[in-house]
């Protein structure tokens, strides 16, 4: 039986699926981050696939989402839609502690996956985190600085006053380049790492994530079988029950124990 536990580390949310009979064992571990504007709950499928197959399965609710929203119009979640991603960056340090120190890690065991502004969590954490073993974007982007740039040209072009000075809008590119996988190829260092994007993607680009992929594809030569780019030539911004599948599968092969 897959048990369901909601629970709270630090004041992050979380939601935590583990076979009953394994709850107190290591076990390998996934993290999964949900998109904008969405929550914890609207991953459990996902989670419940990966416990069936003997994943311990962590799903946070991030910044201002969730049961952690504090009533922000879509609008005003997008000004800080970078913060929501860098603290939960930041946050995945705090929930791999907490199972780490309760002794339910393997070695090379952790995995971490999102949809939309959880897929670009995930890649960001890719250059922060050498503990992650293998990784799942779906409809992320890792080209942090260039997907700003094209948000502010965005919002310019459609009349909206920006709240950032130049100056601030500076410092904020100059943050994110920290993060940016895109200018930092090198920190994935062959690690498992498979690419679900909808070609028809109106919300984010297809474009540079396949521009980024065929990028690092050299990096893998001889070592094809940890990287994978699925293109879904019919689907825009929604993960099709294949790409579901597609993930199980890719942690069933490069997590298992």
């Amino acid at each position: 039986m897959i048990v369901i536990e909601k629970s709270y580390i630090e004041n992050i949310p979380y939601l935590h699926l583990v076979k009953e009979e394994e709850r107190n064992q290591p076990l390998p571990l996934c993290f999964f981050i949900h998109g904008f504007t969405s929550a914890k709950e609207h991953n459990l499928h996902y989670a419940y696939y990966l416990a069936e197959k003997g994943f311990r399965v962590v799903l946070p609710d991030c910044l201002e989402h969730g049961e952690r929203a504090t009533g922000k119009t879509e609008e005003e979640l997008g000004g800080v839609f970078w913060k929501i991603v860098l603290n939960s960056i930041h946050e995945l340090s705090i929930l791999k502690s907490h199972f780490e120190e309760k002794g339910l890690l393997i070695d090379n065991g952790i995995g971490v996956a999102g949809t939309s502004m959880g897929g670009i969590v995930t890649l960001g954490a890719l250059t922060q985190y050498d503990w992650i073993s293998s990784a799942v974007s779906l409809m992320g982007n890792p080209s942090y600085v260039k997907f700003a740039k094209a948000q502010l040209a965005h919002l310019k072009s459609a009349g909206y006053q920006l709240p950032f000075s130049e100056e601030e809008v500076k410092a904020i590119l100059d943050e994110l380049s920290k993060y940016d996988l895109s200018l930092q190829p090198e920190k994935l260092n062959g690690r498992p790492l498979m690419f679900w994007h909808g070609r028809k993607d109106k919300v984010v680009p297809f474009h540079l994530t396949e521009e980024f992929y065929k990028a690092i594809l050299p990096a893998y030569e001889g070592n094809e079988d940890n990287i994978l780019f699925i293109a879904d030539d019919k689907a825009d911004h929604k993960v099709s029950r294949e790409g579901v599948m597609k993930l199980v599968e890719w942690f069933e092969k490069h997590l298992s124990a």
